[in-house]
């Protein structure tokens, strides 16, 4: 006797419908809150002080120092965002970019090497410290916490030693370029650096062309994706905004070489993060180390790669942060750690590992740099800097906590 085969509202088509983005502007800002809230807060942060400041923040002088003054923060923003994530910490940035600065000067001006073998030579020094240091933290099994901490007062007393307690200075004009120099204009036009302008032109129409086949891909395999209308006009906003400040940059000196440093570093982790192995995997060891060794996963050795990265991405802001002071100082990187560290938490990353975004950890360090450039225009004491920034620093992780215990 034949059998009709019995169907239940259970089951499972054999080929899924595309994707629609059918939830409301509102509801995908609500399920998204960590990934838009820092982008708002920044924009709301520089339109209060372009206002308080009478239209000082966003002039294109001061738009120029204040991407210079960040520069290393950013840098260094972005290794440390992968310590956090894999589930550590490290106090030792600032003080390995104090000692970096310190080695260079000693190449440099004293020993006459030139920039580039210097250069090379610094990096390698600063994958080692991170190498020696993730080696204890990865394989000892010693707390991130204790290691760069030794770390941190380790190579403070070397920078000290290496500059036998005085300034060095100062640096090869080539080198100075690094932080200080500018894009050329071939167009050699007065008032205004074409060739700046078309780059951040260029940059804004890549960025929405990628934007828009990266929507069409989630679509297309049954992803959800956000609204049109919020992606449209998320688009439309941040291109005109990155042409409008191109456009400042270039009314001025164009753009700052470390800029594009800055950019290419940013993409490359951003691809690195999101698109590649090892960033998912670093992802899967902040956020269970047990079941991600389980699962085959070497997390001693993503440990011991995080930590190097840092070290390298260290001394990377060590020779920009030496480059611009055009000396190095002993007391050069004091500090740092405190401003790297609060670049990630404010930019959306978790204390416990596992979340955080190379974007939000960028937002989060010119979350910083802004208030500190407004505070300083409007002339707000240093104290009371330390005090607002502290409690910004709070506020970012409750918000975090309060998101993990709602969720």
């Amino acid at each position: 006797m034949s059998q009709t085969p019995l169907t239940t509202s259970n089951s499972i088509p054999a080929i899924a419908a595309p994707a629609r983005s059918d939830r409301s502007p509102l509801d995908h800002l609500k399920h998204n809150f960590r990934e838009y809230g820092m982008l708002i807060t920044l924009v709301a942060i520089m339109a209060f002080f372009q206002v308080m400041t009478d239209g000082t923040l966003m002039q294109p002088l001061n738009l120029t120092n204040l991407i210079l003054q960040n520069s290393y923060i950013v840098i260094m923003a972005l290794g440390m965002l992968l310590v956090i994530i894999a589930g550590h910490i490290d106090l030792s940035v600032g003080s390995v970019c104090g000692f970096i600065g310190a080695l260079a000067a000693v190449l440099m001006v004293q020993y006459q090497w030139h920039f580039v073998p210097a250069t090379l030579a610094c990096l390698l020094c600063g994958g080692l410290i991170g190498s020696l240091q993730g080696w204890f933290v990865a394989f000892w099994r010693i707390p991130s916490f204790i290691v760069t901490l030794a770390g941190m007062l380790v190579f403070k007393g070397l920078a000290l030693a290496v500059l036998a307690g005085q300034s060095v200075g100062p640096f090869p004009e080539t080198f100075q370029m690094l932080s200080s120099g500018f894009i050329p204009d071939v167009f050699n036009a007065e008032g205004l650096r074409v060739t700046s302008l078309l780059l951040g032109v260029a940059v804004a129409v890549a960025l929405a062309v990628a934007g828009v086949r990266a929507r069409a891909h989630r679509l297309r395999h049954g992803v959800q994706a956000e609204p049109a209308a919020l992606f449209w006009g998320k688009t439309a906003v941040f291109a005109a905004l990155l042409i409008y400040f191109s456009y400042l940059l270039s009314s001025y000196k164009g753009l700052p070489n470390v800029l594009i440093v800055m950019a290419l570093l940013i993409v490359l982790f951003d691809f690195v993060t999101s698109r590649t192995t090892i960033g998912r995997r670093i992802y899967a060891l902040g956020g269970n180390e047990k079941a991600a060794k389980l699962s085959g996963i070497k997390t001693e050795r993503l440990s011991f790669y995080a930590f190097v990265n840092m070290g390298v991405l260290a001394a990377l802001a060590g020779l920009v942060f030496a480059a611009r002071l055009n000396t190095a100082t002993p007391k050069a990187g004091l500090g740092f750690e405190l401003d790297v560290i609060a670049a990630c938490f404010i930019g959306g990353a978790s204390a416990s590992g596992g979340v955080g975004k190379v974007m939000g950890a960028v937002i989060g360090a010119f979350v910083m740099g802004v208030m500190n450039n407004g505070m300083s225009i409007l002339g707000i004491g240093i104290d009371y800097q330390q005090v607002i920034k502290g409690v910004v620093l709070l506020a970012a992780v409750l918000v975090d906590v309060y998101n993990k215990n709602k969720a």
